[in-house]
């Protein structure tokens, strides 16, 4: 924590704050696109793209999971959502998974989250959606017993952002938009240990690497 710490009151002084492109920043937000992703450490949007402050609207949490849509339920989720397409006015909107994911391993494994009740709630949200992975029979692929492997850890983990792009085109904001060809919407799946991002061709619903 002292590290993060130290960088934090060293921040002004490492960033040019002076230059007209902060400045800017001060008369409000432009972000291109709104980037749907794992609350995990290890996934940083704005490292992953390269994006510069104001460039990338973001939402995180476990499992990068959009809920399902329904006007009387109160969600940060729904709320980012909206105010990203319906204020801010993003064009893009990137739903990135990845290897290595707490989240779908607990689902693949059958963890039980008795102890985490949170946690087991909100990942319910996503398992009905799953289900065609999770309830296949045989889909344990060779991991240790309590661990499955990581191969079903990333068909689960693709087929995550799949059905969360669903969910996305269920929101009026953007099924509008996407009606109007004012909206585009992204799959991506981030490899941690390789930095690879691997992107949702809709042709044939695959996930394919571009070379660089």
């Amino acid at each position: 924590m002292k590290a993060l710490l130290d960088r934090a009151r060293s921040f002004r002084r490492r960033v040019d704050f002076e230059s007209d492109a902060y400045r800017k920043l001060a008369e409000g937000q432009f972000p291109e696109a709104l980037f749907v992703a794992c609350s995990d450490s290890r996934v940083i949007p704005a490292l992953i793209t390269g994006a510069r402050p104001g460039e990338v609207f973001e939402m995180r949490n476990a499992g990068n999971i959009v809920p399902p849509h329904r006007p009387r339920v109160v969600s940060g989720e729904a709320a980012t959502i909206e105010y990203a397409l319906e204020v801010l006015d993003v064009q893009d909107i990137v739903v990135c998974g990845h290897s290595h994911c707490g989240a779908m391993g607990a689902l693949a494994s059958g963890q039980d989250l008795s102890a985490l009740p949170g946690v087991g709630a909100w990942l319910a949200v996503a398992r009905p959606g799953l289900a065609s992975v999770l309830e296949r029979p045989g889909s344990d692929d060779g991991g240790t017993p309590g661990e499955p492997g990581a191969a079903l850890v990333t068909e689960l983990a693709q087929l995550n952002v799949r059905v969360q792009l669903a969910a996305l085109r269920e929101y009026p904001a953007a099924r509008r938009r996407l009606a109007e060809g004012r909206l585009r919407l992204h799959g991506w799946y981030y490899e941690v240990d390789t930095g690879e991002v691997w992107e949702l061709d809709e042709s044939d619903n695959s996930f394919l690497v571009h070379a660089c």
